[in-house]
């Protein structure tokens, strides 16, 4: 995207959500962040959503007998009332109000599933204790229980939720923070930290802006996909290793189309880039989890050779030579654990995931370690480039990124995910790893499609679509079943 000049006299300053100082998760060390629910607030660690646009916390029936000791804390509760939480408890919140279960419907093309206990309530963008965080009051709040998403969620799509065919759809808490002039625009700036990094190099989110110390400045702009739901799609051209197993290799011999989507931490792949990455890393595959994993022998290896990763992507899959931007990882962000209930021990794995179709491929927050993500959904366009790491970290150079000054609503018709073209002018990142990725010859476009995967339908969940009479039960299981969907109604635009 352009990114916009610093504004002269902004009446709404854009506001830094304030990470936890923890690393969370049972797929990675993850930068979290703080918010609270209800009133009194209940106070919660919590990772960041690009794709979705709700905000899910734990409940307490997420941990049940026979999970680890440390459930509710590994899941993001934080102590109430000055003892454990077992997650967010309805009833000691005055301001809630029920609403039913649902589909939580979110990310369910790569087989993400599970029901909410949803509901309306007070959030705040900070904890209790966080002085002047923005509260919003009588937003959707869905209660997770489900292991599909271990770590509750703040979603940033600005895409509505509606419950029934016959009630209005209620607008995201994005979207309503631009709407009550608690930040400057639809737009947001989040980088996902990385552990790895001198002494833990926390996460950052700014709504209404960006820092600009935390990035190399791009000329480079990625225009919004046609499909409100994929709005984030990149084309990946090409991905090169270098001082891998096999030294410096292509994973590609293609391009495909990719979401970008921080709801997940892995990367999901097609199968063929998929084995190359087998090859030159040394992994298994384990069936079972669907995750490749690194055995010790091979970790110490790769430790000690450093391969970096590059990830060449454009507009469009085709390779121009000045229409892509390029990101740079190191091994270390690539070097994660899984846990319970991948694993009862923590295990080395490499966060690439075999997808099954084209509707599954992915960019999850592997690449946002690394890289530094800019939205904008008035204009339509966002940027990503690579991030800046030094230590110390300099002071925050926050920039305004000014509104169009259209706050209405409006209806947009769901269409296949395509990419707009255009002349859009490159930039180089890591010089020599952009002269080998030249090697790389792309040859075929795929479009993508709005399909399900198959097995979700044989499996019987039910897909997004309205409910004339959502069901509204007391108690819900762990994983998702077919009492209900919550229907991603039209996106709304700035």
């Amino acid at each position: 995207m352009a990114l916009a000049p610093r504004a002269s006299a902004a009446a709404v300053s854009p506001y830094s959500v304030p990470t936890t100082e923890d690393w969370d998760g049972n797929d990675g060390s993850w930068s979290s962040f703080q918010i609270s629910v209800g009133t009194p607030p209940q106070n919660f660690r919590v990772l960041i959503s690009t794709a979705g646009h709700e905000t899910f916390v734990p409940v307490p029936e997420g941990c049940i007998a026979g999970y680890p000791s440390d459930c509710s804390s590994s899941r993001g509760s934080e102590p109430f009332n000055s003892v454990a939480s077992p997650g967010f408890e309805t009833n000691q919140s005055s301001t809630w109000i029920p609403n039913g279960i649902y589909d939580l419907g979110l990310d369910t093309n790569i087989n993400q599933t599970g029901n909410g206990q949803y509901g309306y309530d007070s959030i705040r963008l900070g904890s209790s204790q966080t002085t002047g965080a923005i509260e919003m009051d009588r937003e959707v709040v869905a209660g997770i229980a489900t292991l599909d998403f271990w770590m509750g969620l703040l979603g940033l799509n600005t895409i509505s939720s509606s419950f029934s065919s016959t009630s209005q759809p209620v607008t995201s808490l994005f979207y309503n923070l631009k709407r009550e002039d608690k930040i400057p625009s639809l737009s947001y700036a989040y980088t996902a930290g990385a552990v790895y990094r001198y002494k833990r190099v926390p996460g950052s989110l700014i709504l209404g802006g960006y820092d600009q110390s935390r990035f190399a400045s791009p000329d480079f702009s990625f225009t919004f996909a046609s499909d409100d739901a994929k709005s984030l799609t990149v084309g990946v051209q090409a991905i090169l290793v270098s001082n891998s197993l096999q030294g410096v290799a292509s994973m590609t011999l293609e391009g495909h189309l990719s979401v970008i989507d921080s709801t997940v931490s892995q990367i999901w792949l097609p199968e063929d880039v998929c084995a190359r990455f087998e090859s030159a890393f040394g992994l298994t595959y384990d069936s079972t989890t669907d995750l490749y994993l690194v055995n010790d022998t091979i970790h110490a290896q790769l430790l000690q050779l450093n391969p970096s990763i590059t990830f060449k992507l454009g507009n469009s899959i085709y390779d121009s030579g000045s229409n892509s931007t390029n990101i740079v990882l190191p091994y270390a962000a690539f070097d994660l654990q899984a846990t319970w209930p991948y694993y009862p021990n923590a295990t080395n794995y490499f966060p690439i995931r075999r997808a099954a179709n084209e509707t599954q491929y992915t960019i999850g927050r592997t690449l946002l370690q690394e890289s530094y993500l800019v939205v904008d959904y008035e204009r339509q366009n966002f940027t990503l480039a690579q991030t800046i790491f030094s230590d110390p970290l300099p002071d925050a150079d926050i920039i305004t990124i000014q509104s169009l000054n259209s706050t209405t609503p409006t209806t947009k018709a769901k269409s296949p995910s395509s990419l707009s073209t255009g002349a859009i002018v490159g930039i180089a990142v890591a010089g020599a790893a952009v002269i080998l990725i030249a090697i790389v010859a792309l040859l075929l476009y795929r479009r993508r499609n709005n399909r399900r995967p198959s097995e979700l339908a044989s499996e019987g969940h039910t897909s997004i679509h309205e409910l004339s009479a959502p069901h509204v039960v007391q108690s819900y299981e762990l994983e998702g079943d077919t009492r209900g969907s919550v229907v991603k109604s039209a996106a709304v635009r700035g």
